[in-house]
């Protein structure tokens, strides 16, 4: 077997410590990024809160509603979500269970697909009995 020689191994090592310097840099204004977008929302988001209080007398209850609003979006979507995972977690199982059962036969080496499966089974059984529902006005 070949060995690499001491010179041919600087090249390998510039890669990796650029490559490691690049991830690292991306990382870092993603999350500065990702903060700043943060910050905006919270910002316009309590505009829009003056603003609705401001241009309405009582504009206490149109700000309430508003917010009761955001927060059953927010429900809707995290619900959404989980029924998403849920499905999703269940075909990996499903589709492990017949990959491992149809390449080892002798073993009961497919149960291994039960795993996943009731996971998604777990998270869909949450969504759907014991998550609070939203609220239907």
């Amino acid at each position: 077997m070949h060995e690499l020689a001491g010179n041919q191994l600087v090249p390998i090592f510039a890669f990796l410590s650029i490559g490691a310097i690049a991830l690292f840099s991306f990382i870092a204004v993603a999350s500065w990024s990702d903060a700043r977008r943060r910050e905006r929302e919270a910002y316009y988001r309590s505009e829009t809160l003056k603003k609705i209080a401001e241009t309405q007398g009582g504009g206490g209850n149109a700000a309430l509603e508003f917010l009761r609003e955001e927060e059953r979006k927010a429900t809707r979507r995290r619900r959404e979500g989980m029924k998403l995972g849920g499905l999703i977690t269940m075909a990996v199982g499903t589709s492990l269970m017949v990959f491992l059962w149809a390449e080892e036969r002798s073993e009961p080496a497919y149960l291994v697909g039960l795993i996943p499966l009731l996971v998604g089974a777990a998270l869909l059984g949450y969504v759907y009995f014991l998550a609070a529902k939203p609220d239907k006005e």
